[in-house]
């Protein structure tokens, strides 16, 4: 494949994000009896445009495929010109306004369940079957660090026994099991293309109760299998896997918002578009699927914020509105949201230069 069909195959994902997001929001409405002028996909000049026969609905396909929008009749009137329109979005009881409003990002949590569920059900688990364990720091001051032993290590053997057979059990227990009449342990150790021979005395750790050698030890998988499951297998297995992805993005979230941290790796539509088709290139229908997955569960939990322009946002008014029994002025409302697509629109282009400038890098 051509890196154009891979960046076109990251456009098709986000596109079904988008779909289906602004699907939600379409169904609700026509379901709870809102009416809907425009339903569009993309921004900027229309490519292809019709209008429905029934509720006179018009669907239009634009030139951007970066968003989408459902304008309800009335929605964000600055002028007035609608207050008096019995369709108008402001008109409509307060729970079918709010359910209108929830099910664009409600809809991209449904869509990562299902395609999580399906995926497993149909193509299974992939399963590790055998794991490399490898140093991933060295403890300043301890024996490890005064024998050299470096952070992306692989201890190959201890004493002379294999200690990469697949499991982290081997190698830990080797560690353990040193006793200080042995004699200083001997260490092969594999450092890139390199093997290394090392020595060192252990320590004994009083609140672990063990003997160690001041390293931090992860691993690496280098083996899997495939294993089916049961529907009902897929369904919790999909449901553990969404609710701690979920739970990872909020975190990530509620980091950048209260100390900026990872704001330097955002990225906007160029970077996104970028990093689906390389990890789309290298991991397949796999890497796609868990994309798809993960950016639609970010797509409705940013959503879900209450930042001017966005679902969050308005659903807060909604939620004022029902408590004070009386609507918002329409007129702030909307200036507050027009306000704040702008200034979404304005980190979108920031976002897009600096994807761009790394991407000239």
């Amino acid at each position: 494949m051509t890196t154009f069909l891979y960046v076109l195959l990251a456009l098709l994902l986000l596109g079904i994000l988008i779909t289906v997001h602004e699907f939600g929001h379409f169904i609700t409405a026509r379901m709870t009896g809102i009416a809907v002028k425009e339903f569009g996909i993309g921004f900027g000049p229309k490519l292809v445009s019709w209008k429905g026969k029934k509720h006179g609905t018009v669907y239009s396909l634009r030139l951007l495929p970066l968003g989408g929008f459902n304008a309800f009749y009335g929605e964000d009137d600055v002028t007035g010109e609608s207050q008096d329109d019995p369709r108008a979005f402001g008109k409509q009881a307060v729970w079918k306004r709010m359910l209108t409003i929830l099910m664009g990002p409600g809809m991209n949590f449904i869509l990562a369940f299902l395609v999580m569920v399906g995926w497993l059900w149909i193509g299974g688990l992939e399963v590790p079957t055998a794991v490399e364990p490898f140093i991933t720091e060295v403890e300043a001051g301890r024996p490890a660090e005064a024998a050299g032993l470096r952070a992306g290590d692989v201890i190959l053997t201890i004493d002379g026994e294999n200690v990469q057979d697949g499991t982290m059990d081997t190698l830990t227990r080797a560690i353990s099991a040193w006793k200080p009449e042995n004699g200083p342990m001997q260490l092969t150790v594999r450092r890139g293309e390199e093997t290394v021979d090392l020595a060192l005395e252990p320590f004994w750790d009083e609140a672990e109760g063990r003997w160690r050698l001041g390293i931090g030890i992860s691993s690496r998988v280098i083996a899997s299998e495939r294993v089916r499951l049961t529907l009902w297998d897929a369904v919790t297995n999909s449901w553990d896997s969404c609710v701690y992805v979920g739970g990872t993005i909020l975190r990530a979230l509620r980091d950048l918002v209260t100390t900026g941290a990872g704001f330097d790796q955002t990225s906007g539509p160029v970077g996104t578009i970028s990093i689906i088709s390389q990890e789309v290139r290298t991991g397949g229908l796999d890497a796609f699927l868990n994309l798809l997955v993960v950016i639609s569960i970010n797509l409705g939990l940013v959503n879900l914020m209450p930042i001017p322009g966005l679902d969050g946002s308005r659903f807060l008014f909604l939620v004022l509105e029902a408590i004070r029994r009386k609507p918002i002025p329409q007129k702030a409302e909307a200036v507050i949201n027009l306000t704040g697509m702008a200034l979404l629109f304005g980190l979108m282009i920031f976002l897009t230069f600096h994807d761009v400038t790394n991407l000239i890098k």
